[in-house]
């Protein structure tokens, strides 16, 4: 029963009129294909556009195989990305996001499938993302089997976006890597990140762009951004470039550690800091040292800390300070991991020690700690 009212206007309303563009929707699956094609693996069976993505898991290539999995998202750094429309590089950090998680455990990513809401969705940007998701994919050597891209007018802004994904990736349960491996007299061995990464960046925002104002875009006032331009040659490049440079993918990096040498535990250095990550690897009786004196973080921490008035214990806590992944090695293959490493292009370097805790310095978890000056 209806109430004669009738539709506004005398005319019927689509869905269109509620803000949901289903053409500019096919529109953008047109132009996500070219994408989705460079992210693949032989084992990926069906196309885009199915209802579930399909993968061909060899089983007999295994002795007891477990899937490893593993969502996140990019967060904030996409109201960067949206102040300075630049959007090909986020799709990057959401893959990595994912995949240096997985590979932590001592898994290889197989698949990925990524989640993209929109407020409006514009075919041009929303294949930007894509083609940066297929990029990261390649990086890390999964496959990109599927995902879903839903517009969400009234509950986002027009401009507005956020990005999630999830991973599989599998490993032999006899080679699963962790805590139970480490022990004292292991090394720690860091590998460079590519600058902040995907974490931290509300904070970020608040001390390059002022504080957060709710239901209002993030933008970079012209008064920011004549104060920031001075930072552009301190970085060798502009700001916006620095900030949103994506994220290190160390997935096929680690694989080749694992195969190259004796490896107990990685780390994946994101929210929280280097000694918080660090720290979920190491076993009770025991702590992590590391020697702040054998790397020296880039120039935009120095910035951030400067600029805001942060202090060395919260930049720690909240950004990576140039150590994007660690790996807790025997310390008999600790060059041979730096020398790998090296050879495929990630600087990195004995950075500390694992040591038994002190007598009557038991403890429920593992610590790890940062000593000493940075260089």
């Amino acid at each position: 029963m209806t109430n004669g009212a009738g539709p506004p206007n005398g005319r019927s309303v689509s869905y269109r009129d509620a803000g949901v563009d289903v053409e500019a929707g096919d529109r953008a699956v047109a132009l996500m294909r070219q994408h989705v094609a460079r992210a693949t693996r032989p084992e990926v069976v069906g196309s885009l556009g199915g209802f579930a993505g399909l993968f061909a898991l060899d089983v007999a290539r295994y002795r007891r195989p477990l899937l490893a999995s593993s969502t996140d998202g990019v967060g904030t750094k996409i109201a960067v990305a949206r102040a300075l429309d630049v959007h090909d590089t986020v799709g990057i950090d959401l893959v990595a996001m994912v995949v240096d998680d997985l590979v932590v455990c001592g898994a290889e990513p197989l698949f990925l499938l990524d989640y993209i809401a929109c407020g409006s969705l514009e075919p041009g940007r929303i294949a930007s993302i894509v083609s940066g998701i297929a990029t990261g994919c390649e990086q890390a050597g999964c496959a990109l089997v599927g995902g879903e891209t839903a517009e969400h007018p009234g509950l986002m802004g027009i401009d507005d976006y956020d990005l999630a994904a999830t991973g599989v990736g599998v490993v032999e349960a006899d080679a699963v890597l962790g805590p139970e491996l480490v022990r004292p007299g292991d090394v720690v061995v860091a590998m460079a990140s590519s600058g902040l990464h995907s974490n931290g960046f509300s904070l970020v925002r608040h001390i390059l762009f002022g504080p957060a104002v709710p239901d209002q875009p993030a933008g970079v006032s012209e008064a920011g951004r004549a104060a920031l331009a001075g930072y552009e040659q301190v970085l060798g490049t502009t700001l916006g470039q620095a900030l949103l440079t994506p994220t290190r993918i160390y997935a096929r990096d680690c694989l080749a550690v694992i195969e190259a040498a004796e490896v107990h535990a990685f780390a994946h250095i994101t929210g929280g800091g280097l000694a918080a990550n660090l720290a979920r690897v190491i076993p009770a009786g025991a702590v992590a040292t590391v020697e702040r004196s054998t790397w020296a973080p880039p120039a935009l921490f120095g910035i951030l800390a400067e600029r805001g008035g942060v202090g060395e214990a919260d930049m720690e806590a909240t950004f990576n300070q140039g150590v994007g992944m660690v790996a807790i090695v025997a310390a008999a293959d600790a060059e041979t991991v730096v020398r790998t490493l090296e050879e495929r292009g990630v600087p990195a370097w004995i950075a500390g020690q694992i040591e038994a805790l002190p007598e009557g310095g038991e403890q429920d978890a593992g610590v790890a700690r940062l000593v000493g000056a940075h260089r």
